[in-house]
């Protein structure tokens, strides 16, 4: 959107505000007064308008485009985004005040990679969803569709497990989902060494995870066999276990 569109779809407009305001407008905003909004993609806001949204945060008012007076709202904020806004502060691409008015409750949400078992839940709410949504009457998946998904790496995270699960059902033509309708076509290419990034702290935790979570696989769960199999005490291994929340 251009900066101008996206004010008026936040914040809204008068009629003759700017080219094509043939009438007035309500914004998001103000539709969302007593209720809850969801920014998605914060990232990518101009500062103009990362300006107009500190002022709704910290007054909890804002003026339609080409209006006279201000208007109040109460509305709870939620923020996403994919970027690193502590960065983008640092390059002054992201005011700092905002960062701080939005950064009140964070969520971090690990990349599928690193929180596999969510995989074959995932699995099975997107096949059901395109499934009615295509109409397609599949009622089986073959054996090893959820394991090849849970070893894949999914640089494009849940969007990218979506649009495989959206192809697979397209191409399917019975009641089987079968590996061979399976095609990997990530718009990022993993490191050829098999590590998540050239971030040094995030691929040591990247390695200690991998580990945690082979030993386990292999000792059937067993905590003392995996432990013997890390060359490490059990203690160590609660440790680890705590530490990444690996239940």
């Amino acid at each position: 959107m251009t900066e101008t569109l996206l004010e008026s779809e936040l914040f809204g407009h008068m009629r003759g505000a700017f080219t094509g305001a043939t009438m007035t407008k309500r914004g998001k905003f103000a539709l969302a007064d007593g209720g809850s909004i969801f920014l998605d993609e914060i990232g990518t806001m101009s500062t103009a308008v990362q300006a107009k949204l500190l002022r709704v945060l910290q007054e909890r008012e804002f003026e339609p485009l080409g209006a006279e007076r201000t208007q109040r709202v109460d509305v709870r904020v939620i923020a996403a985004t994919n970027r690193d806004l502590k960065q983008m502060v640092a390059d002054a691409k992201f005011q700092e005040d905002l960062y701080y008015r939005l950064n009140v409750i964070p969520i971090e949400i690990p990349p599928l990679r690193d929180r596999r078992d969510d995989v074959p839940v995932l699995v099975e709410h997107f096949l059901e969803k395109h499934r009615q949504r295509t109409g397609k009457h599949i009622d089986r998946v073959e054996d090893g569709v959820v394991e090849a998904l849970r070893r894949y790496e999914w640089p494009g995270n849940v969007r990218e497990l979506e649009n495989t699960i959206e192809r697979a059902v397209v191409l399917t033509t019975g009641p089987l989902l079968t590996v061979a309708s399976i095609s990997f076509l990530g718009a990022t290419t993993p490191p050829t060494s098999g590590l998540p990034s050239l971030r040094l702290h995030q691929n040591l935790e990247w390695v200690e995870r991998e580990t945690i979570r082979r030993a386990l696989d292999q000792s059937a769960g067993v905590k003392k066999d995996a432990a013997e199999l890390m060359g490490i005490s059990q203690r160590a291994l609660s440790y680890y276990l705590a530490k990444y929340r690996i239940d």
